[in-house]
């Protein structure tokens, strides 16, 4: 009767195909309704990101616009980056429909977790980016010298600090991937742990090469919360294997 039952509720390609394009329009179509959202509320959100701007140059802080498109072209990468913030916990529930059918019943009950600590992970990332980004840019105002006088175009510095918060973002689920990794029995808690001193190194190389700004403040403020994460995601995985 098991063997039925599986093979009934068994999905052809076809129809694995079919589910997989309903998911993605629904995560399209979140996507699409808060980037509408984010559109509507872009001079606050424009005031939030250039807040540590103004903070690493007090009363020097405005954006220098020289192109009549450049205003539209902010406000629909503001809009489109909001959207996909706001709809992060939407496209993982969507991720999380459609891979739960496949899961056995031991492994369903991880996946609450593992969506909910992938949310707030990508948002202590972007969280970190935020409050590290005005150290970053007072070191590059540092770094070029006093008679350089700073007044950046607003899309390139709105593409470098949301490059930055994104990388943050996808960089702190590391602990997610290392525990499921673990529960999935493909590495063994004992072996992560020998092998911690390499594990440093790639941490901190991996820091240097994606940190976007190249400042040792914001390489720093990934590289350490990523070895914290390293070992408690070992302790993580060691008790949840028991």
């Amino acid at each position: 009767m098991a063997r039925l039952r599986t093979a009934a509720n068994a999905m052809t390609l076809a129809q694995h195909l079919a589910e997989a394009r309903r998911r993605f329009l629904w995560c399209c179509a979140a996507i699409g309704a808060m980037g509408t959202v984010a559109f509507f509320f872009y001079p606050q959100i424009l005031h939030f990101l250039q807040q540590p701007y103004c903070n690493a140059s007090p009363g020097k802080c405005a954006f220098l616009v020289t192109n009549p498109l450049d205003g539209l072209t902010l406000r629909f990468k503001i809009s489109l980056f909001g959207g996909f913030l706001l709809a992060f916990p939407v496209v993982l529930w969507h991720i999380w429909r459609y891979v739960t059918p496949g899961l056995k019943a031991n492994e369903r009950r991880y996946a609450w977790p593992f969506v909910l600590s992938s949310v707030l992970f990508f948002a202590g990332g972007v969280g970190v980016a935020y409050f590290t980004f005005n150290h970053a840019i007072a070191w590059l105002q540092s770094i070029g010298g006093t008679q350089l006088i700073s007044e950046y175009n607003p899309n390139q510095y709105l593409m470098l600090f949301l490059l930055m918060m994104l990388i943050f973002g996808l960089t702190f689920e590391f602990p997610v991937v290392l525990v499921a990794v673990q529960l999935a029995r493909l590495v063994s808690p004992r072996r992560l742990l020998a092998q911690w001193r390499y594990a440093i190194i790639g941490i901190t190389i991996f820091s240097a090469a994606v940190t976007p700004s190249s400042d040792p403040f914001s390489m720093l403020a990934l590289a350490i919360p990523l070895t914290v994460f390293y070992f408690l995601a070992i302790a993580f995985g060691k008790i949840c294997r028991r």
